[in-house]
C-alpha cells in the first residue's frame, strides 16, 4: 500500500508540475509579446487606425502651440500636416510641461517619434506624452 501511495504521489506531482511549467512558458511569452506590440512604428497617416493601441508615431513637427492661457496648458505638435488639417498631435500638458523645457521651440520643425496611446480628440488621432522619454528626435540621415 505504501508503495502504490507513493507512485501515485509521485504521478500526481509530475502532472502538477508539468501544469506549472507549461503556465511560466505562457506567461513568459505572453510578457515577451506585449513589449513587441508597443514598438509598432507608424507614421502619422496611419495613427487613425490604431486608436486604443499603443504604439510609436513618426512625423515632422509642422506645426506647434503652447496654450498658456487655455484650461490645462496644453502644448501641441502637430505632424506631417499644418493645424488646422493636422492628423497627428501629440500633446504635452502643462503640468508635464516643465520636464520638456520649451517644446513647442525643442521639437518643432523637426522629425519625431512619440510613444504612447492613442486616443482621438476631435476625430484626430494624439499621443498624450507625460515624459520626455516618449519623444525622440529622429536625426537626419
Amino acid at each position: 500500500m505504501r508503495i502504490r501511495f507513493s507512485a501515485l504521489t509521485f504521478a500526481v506531482t509530475e502532472v502538477r508540475m508539468k501544469t506549472i511549467r507549461a503556465l511560466l512558458l505562457l506567461m513568459m511569452g505572453t510578457l515577451l509579446v506585449f513589449p513587441v506590440q508597443a514598438q509598432k512604428k507608424l507614421t502619422a497617416a496611419e495613427a487613425k487606425d490604431h486608436v486604443s493601441e499603443t504604439a510609436t508615431v513618426c512625423g515632422n513637427v509642422v506645426s506647434t502651440r503652447y496654450a498658456a492661457s487655455t484650461k490645462g496648458q496644453p502644448t501641441f505638435l502637430n505632424l506631417d500636416k499644418l493645424y488646422p488639417n493636422q492628423i497627428f498631435t501629440a500633446v504635452i500638458w502643462g503640468s508635464n510641461r516643465s520636464k520638456f523645457g520649451r517644446p513647442e521651440v525643442e521639437y518643432g520643425e523637426k522629425r519625431i517619434c512619440v510613444t504612447g496611446k492613442i486616443s482621438l480628440f476631435r476625430g484626430v488621432p494624439e499621443i498624450v506624452a507625460d515624459d520626455p522619454g516618449q519623444v525622440t528626435i529622429v536625426p537626419k540621415s
